[in-house]
């Protein structure tokens, strides 16, 4: 392996040898890659035994698996099998091999003296096949296979995952946009680096969630310290940043809409039949007959992140899977038929058991919360609209809600609502506690140009204390629809709250609203504040 992409893809191939004992596996690093800094990390962290690539090169080998035919593949001696790192070959890479030619059928790597290198080419689609041979001669045709593609086998498989993806991230009834950066010169973060912020600056918090999945290859350039402070505003404003192996993979599952670069990973969502946004803005990387510039020629394009909302509403006419069926012409048998090819190389019966791709893990990088937001709302009779925004959107808004006193000093003074969640504290063995009614009266007194103070109970329950209107409970119930439930943000639901007493706050109690947060619409009852609010520790 030469970097994490490829022994992503390695490790995604190796269950075709679950349970033989007979098959001993080991890991070494092909020297001569700018992006080799987090595959021996990842290795440890999966409990993989390495060799050193001195004792590789003196070993003979009754099999060598790699994803990339560069660096020094060739010195390793065994029969030798290439499996692609990517969905298709999409992309020519200047000053790496031959001119002009998909990275990944370059003969430069794969042929020395005229005769292939490779034992067993491993390939997605038959045309891959044709241009395996228009690059590299007639005498790769007996060595190549097509048996579809495992990580794609793999998202399939998790398709029926997406509604537990989609909860571990906490996207909720929201849209969740996935912006796909490949690396290079030409990849997206690189044209167009303040797009993950514009998108999370500009799209309505409680309608939309924004994710980033990134190249391996960036992750180990930049790695993950360098590559948080520069997207830092956009973290910031709840930006998913998943990790590089695996995650990345959920997050395509649970998407409702990917903008694209040239990359591959828009290939994989195109199978999954996403729509997919074009992002990506020329170049000479991108070969022009590939299946990735045919989808991308197809899909709408996006010219700049105030145009997302037109071109999400046309991004659904497009058949993406039927792009994609021009990368995987097999679906569903990679494993099965690969362990076949592989075990025949072995000279070694292949066990019997069924195997079948696995569902990726649900995602465990959740985004941060925004602690503060700027309120748009409006009231029409006892109906309340809101959206809210990161607090330095040029959007004309009714307030400032924030967290206190997290939210930071700038953020609360000048914060019309403020609301604390309640903690659990039930593992402390000693422990003290504001109650509701304590603390939102503390609040007040602290921060006096705060107007609303809010104490979240639970997802349904908030105690509310307004200068005007006093102490009130607030009771939320849930949106239901086809056999689901989905919750609005009590913040949210507080601040709808509060624009509707700046003109409502003499009226009596109990009251009835209707709260129109994001694409859901919920009902809240207002009431005189009880005793077990007032009493809720928080």
């Amino acid at each position: 392996m030469r970097s994490a992409a490829a022994l992503h893809r390695l490790l995604d191939v190796l269950p075709v040898f679950d349970g033989d004992r007979r098959v001993t596996t080991r890991f070494t690093l092909t020297p001569g890659s700018d992006f080799d800094v987090d595959a021996l990390s990842a290795l440890d962290r999966a409990g993989a035994r390495t060799l050193p690539w001195d004792e590789a090169v003196r070993t003979r080998h009754d099999l060598i698996l790699a994803a990339s035919p560069k660096g020094a593949l060739r010195c390793l001696s065994g029969p030798r099998v290439l499996l692609p790192h990517g969905a298709g070959f999409n992309k020519t890479i200047a000053g790496d091999g031959s001119t002009g030619v998909p990275s990944g059928l370059d003969p430069h790597y794969l042929l020395s003296g005229g005769e292939p290198l490779v034992d067993l080419h491993v390939l997605a689609h038959d045309e891959q096949v044709r241009r395996l041979t228009k690059y590299n001669g007639p005498a790769t045709v007996p060595r190549a296979v097509v048996v579809g593609d495992p990580t794609l086998d793999r998202l399939l498989v998790s398709a029926p995952h997406r509604a537990e993806y989609r909860d571990a991230l906490g996207t909720g009834p929201r849209t969740l946009i996935v912006l796909a950066s490949t690396w290079g010169p030409e990849a997206l973060l690189a044209r167009r680096p303040d797009l993950p912020a514009d998108l999370c600056a500009l799209l309505p918090h409680d309608s939309f969630q924004v994710a980033l999945v990134l190249h391996p290859n960036e992750h180990s350039s930049t790695g993950r310290f360098d590559l948080s402070r520069g997207l830092a505003p956009a973290l910031a404003a709840g930006l998913v940043l998943p990790r590089p192996y695996e995650e990345w993979a959920a997050l395509l599952v649970a998407a409702d809409a990917v903008i694209t670069d040239h990359g591959s990973t828009a290939l994989y969502a195109a199978a999954l039949g996403h729509p997919v946004i074009d992002a990506y803005d020329g170049g000479h990387e991108l070969l022009p007959d590939s299946p990735m510039a045919q989808l991308l020629a197809a899909a709408p394009r996006l010219p700049s992140a105030v145009d997302l909302p037109d071109v999400l509403r046309a991004a659904p006419a497009l058949d993406t899977r039927g792009h994609a069926s021009r990368a995987f012409s097999v679906r569903g048998q990679s494993l099965p038929l690969l362990r076949r090819h592989l075990y025949r190389l072995l000279a070694l019966r292949p066990p019997t058991g069924p195997l079948e791709a696995r569902a990726f893990p649900s995602p465990t990088t959740v985004a941060d919360r925004p602690r503060a937001f700027a309120v748009r709302a409006g009231v029409s009779g006892d109906r309340i609209a809101v959206e809210r925004f990161p607090l330095h959107t040029q959007t004309p808004v009714h307030h400032v809600a924030a967290e206190y006193p997290t939210a930071g000093p700038r953020a609360t003074q000048s914060a019309a609502v403020l609301w604390r969640r309640a903690a659990d504290r039930s593992s402390h063995a000693q422990a003290t506690a504001w109650t509701a009614g304590g603390w939102t009266d503390h609040v007040l007194a602290e921060v006096p140009g705060c107007r609303t103070a809010v104490a979240v109970l639970t997802r349904r329950r908030c105690l509310l204390r307004h200068r005007t209107a006093g102490l009130i409970s607030l009771r939320v119930e849930p949106h239901q629809e086809a056999g689901r439930v989905s919750y609005a943000d009590p913040a949210a639901v507080a601040s709808a709250v509060h624009a509707w007493l700046s003109r409502n706050a003499t009226q009596p109690f109990p009251v009835s609203l209707r709260c129109d947060t994001g694409p859901i619409s919920i009902r809240v009852h207002l009431a005189h504040a009880d005793a077990d609010d007032l009493d809720y520790e928080l």
